[in-house]
């Protein structure tokens, strides 16, 4: 398998592109919209679905523009209220050639958030990101802190050799692994939803004395 990592987008966005070396047929997870790059490099390859991790603006924005270029099928979550061709649930899988696509549903962030799963690879769109986690509160439509914290647990117990993609560039490098997170991600430190709140509510002021960017 060949991954491909395009930035841009509204905040530091990621887009992946999945790729089966066999057959050529590819995915694009969470496309940017007018980026260049991400344009001129599908174009080597069979594009077959384009995978939301969840449905926020800045993860959707290039469906329409990548599946008119391609003919390709948007894959979200059965909870997604956005325009999409197919609608999978937690633990669906399914076939890019000779690769097995997984997803897992990881609400937290959103009701409809997803994590993907191929190979020795994880797509956390914005549930995990590298030392970090995704928001929640009022900004934030239909996140939960406790089903996130639910998720995050449960991706922890996944293979510790499982690389982590993200899906902002808002940690020290570009990805981790669960090992790596799990030793030195602060939230996932945490023993108890109540000290995750905690540390959730004053996080700011965590950064500040850690000197997190």
């Amino acid at each position: 398998m060949f991954i491909k990592t395009i930035k841009g987008g509204h905040d530091r966005n990621f887009s992946y592109i999945l790729v089966d070396r066999t057959t050529n047929k590819a995915a694009v997870i969470d496309p940017i919209k007018n980026n260049q790059e991400l344009i001129n490099e599908i174009k080597k390859y069979n594009v077959k679905f384009i995978i939301n991790t969840h449905s926020h603006i800045d993860h959707i924005e290039g469906n329409e523009e990548l599946k008119s270029l391609t003919g390709a099928k948007i894959i979200q979550h059965k909870l997604s209220n956005v325009k999409h061709d197919i609608s999978i649930k937690d633990n669906q899988e399914i076939k890019l050639g000779h690769l097995t696509i997984k997803f897992l549903h990881t609400p937290g962030h959103s009701k409809d958030h997803i994590c993907v799963w191929v190979e020795d690879n994880l797509f956390t769109g914005d549930l995990l990101f590298v030392e970090k986690i995704g928001g929640t509160g009022p900004f934030f439509k239909g996140s939960n802190p406790e089903e996130q914290f639910e998720s995050l647990h449960k991706i922890m117990k996944l293979p510790e050799n499982i690389k982590i993609f993200p899906g902002h560039d808002y940690g020290i490098k570009l990805s981790s692994t669960i090992k790596h997170e799990k030793e030195t991600n602060p939230f996932l430190l945490c023993k108890t939803f109540k000290d995750f709140q905690f540390l959730k509510d004053n996080w700011l002021k965590y950064k500040k004395e850690h000197n997190i960017k």
